[in-house]
């Protein structure tokens, strides 16, 4: 009870002061930063999936996925599980016979933003991303990058 009347008296005071501007938010953490270009929805990876496996770049944490690209959309097949993203429109550019992707992917019922950005040259895939997870009192970002291989015929596999 007397660590809530202590609360009590720093509102009062910090209101009583004219310091009402003081926030208890953290600091917005931006989401990945994608290089400016001339990106445009060619779907040029349609049809085509990757098992990619990477790092959360602060813990070290293992991170499997399986990213679909089809009908000028992207799922991450993790990310679908873990709260129901859907599929998100990407967009691609070419540069040098690489086709560099950006997508970011939002979950309807929760504060997750996650962006990708990656390179896809034959049958190998880069991947950067950031989830950024926003709620009032934090935003807690995780930092990711992957590697992969292109999979055979897994378009079709992938829940929709």
């Amino acid at each position: 009870m007397a660590q809530i009347l202590q609360i009590a008296a720093i509102a009062l005071a910090t209101v009583g002061t004219g310091a009402a501007t003081m926030s208890v938010m953290n600091e917005d953490i931006p989401d990945l930063q994608v290089p400016e270009g001339q990106w445009e929805a060619t779907g040029a990876l349609d049809g085509r999936s990757f098992d990619v496996l990477g790092v959360d770049t602060a813990s070290g944490a293992v991170l499997e996925d399986l990213l679909v690209f089809r009908d000028d959309t992207f799922q991450s097949v993790d990310c679908q599980n873990y709260c129901d993203f859907g599929w998100s429109d990407y967009k691609t550019k070419e540069v040098d016979g690489v086709i560099h992707f950006t997508v970011t992917t939002i979950c309807p019922d929760a504060p997750h933003t996650v962006v990708f950005y990656g390179q896809v040259n034959g049958d190998d895939i880069t991947v950067d991303g950031t989830w950024t997870t926003r709620r009032w009192y934090w935003t807690n970002q995780i930092v990711l990058t992957a590697t992969g291989k292109a999979m055979p015929d897994m378009a079709q596999d992938a829940s929709g």
